[in-house]
């Protein structure tokens, strides 16, 4: 019985969050819908080294930046469609995170921290400078081609939506096959303790480079959808501290190490924000401050994110429902 509730309550759980862009027509409320499963995707590809290896990068803006880049670079001087130019960019990520990884993970702690946020700096550097190819700090819009869905663009914003919430769900997937295997519990263990897991045999290194790899991949898929949805790249956009900083917050607050943490930190974070900006306009101290405030009162209150809360009251909708259908007369 507790399990049927459980699987009626995700399926009405999947219905709303499918028919959310037809119930809610109001284009604001969608792009913030957007904006709430696209950070919540860098989340989850941030979460995989940063949850669960216990490895804090910052600098997760080069593959976002990167992703961006190449799928832009590949519509505007080849004419190559941004779907496939994403897949390209996931590629150029995984194949940038090699060298990146091969340097930075010889460090542990802050100094591992501080080595990808120059690793991201460098690269906003490299495309500043490159004008000619890369259009330097001025940057490029996108060609408006109306409604033209192998091209990535659409007039409505839902067809956004479905694709931020396809890209989600991919992330999502990933990380429980990944959770599930045997690689899972080697990246717990390395995140655990490190000296202790390869005393018993594990690779750390290569672990760690092997989920690096994948965590690139996803944040470059989500660097060439912004640059879609927006129809615009520079290099302050494409590689801002800002998306690396925002990546490592939601999973910190919803719950590292965990499937749905990043999500329910999303939620939490970019709802704030949303209402910050409808009320104050454009005011980004207060933003900060108020982010500030709320990663102070879970690292106090709840050091393990907020998603034990909405498991718990998860537990007690389900407990609830369950008794309340086993009380029911049954009529012959």
């Amino acid at each position: 019985m507790r399990r049927s509730i459980s699987g009626i309550l995700w399926l009405v759980l999947a219905a709303i969050v499918l028919g959310l862009p037809l119930a809610v027509p109001n284009r604001f409320a969608i792009d913030i819908f957007i904006r709430v499963l696209l950070f919540a995707f860098i989340g989850v590809a941030w979460n995989l080294i940063g949850g669960y290896a216990k490895q804090l990068s910052l600098g997760h803006a080069a593959y976002f930046g990167l992703g961006g880049y190449t799928s832009t670079i590949l519509q505007i001087r080849f004419g190559i469609s941004p779907w496939i130019g994403m897949l390209a960019g996931g590629f150029v990520a995984m194949l940038a995170s090699l060298p990146i990884g091969a340097l930075c993970f010889r460090l542990r702690g802050p100094y591992f921290a501080i080595a990808t946020i120059a690793t991201a700096q460098v690269l906003m550097l490299f495309f500043l400078k490159f004008r000619d190819f890369a259009w330097g700090a001025e940057g490029t819009t996108l060609p408006n081609l109306g409604n033209a869905p192998l091209m990535m663009q659409f007039e409505a914003k839902a067809a956004y939506y479905y694709i931020a919430l396809a890209l989600l769900a991919i992330g999502l997937a990933i990380t429980r096959r990944i959770e599930q295997s045997w690689i899972g519990y080697y990246l717990v263990a390395v995140g655990e303790d490190e000296d202790a897991a390869e005393a018993v045999g594990v690779d750390a290194l290569r672990i760690k480079r092997y989920i690096y790899l994948i965590s690139a991949f996803l944040t470059a898929l989500a660097g060439t959808f912004y640059v879609q949805y927006i129809y615009f790249i520079d290099p302050n956009t494409a590689f801002s501290f800002n998306i690396s900083v925002e990546a490592a917050l939601v999973s910190i607050v919803g719950g590292i190490g965990t499937l749905w943490g990043p999500v329910v930190g999303t939620i939490l974070l970019e709802a704030t924000a949303a209402l910050l900006q409808s009320w104050l306009g454009s005011s980004g101290g207060v933003q900060l401050t108020v982010y500030s405030l709320i990663l102070i009162g879970v690292i106090l209150w709840r050091p393990t994110g907020l998603l034990g809360l909405v498991t718990d009251a998860y537990g007690r909708i389900v407990h609830a429902v369950t008794a309340r259908a086993e009380k029911m007369p049954l009529h012959g």
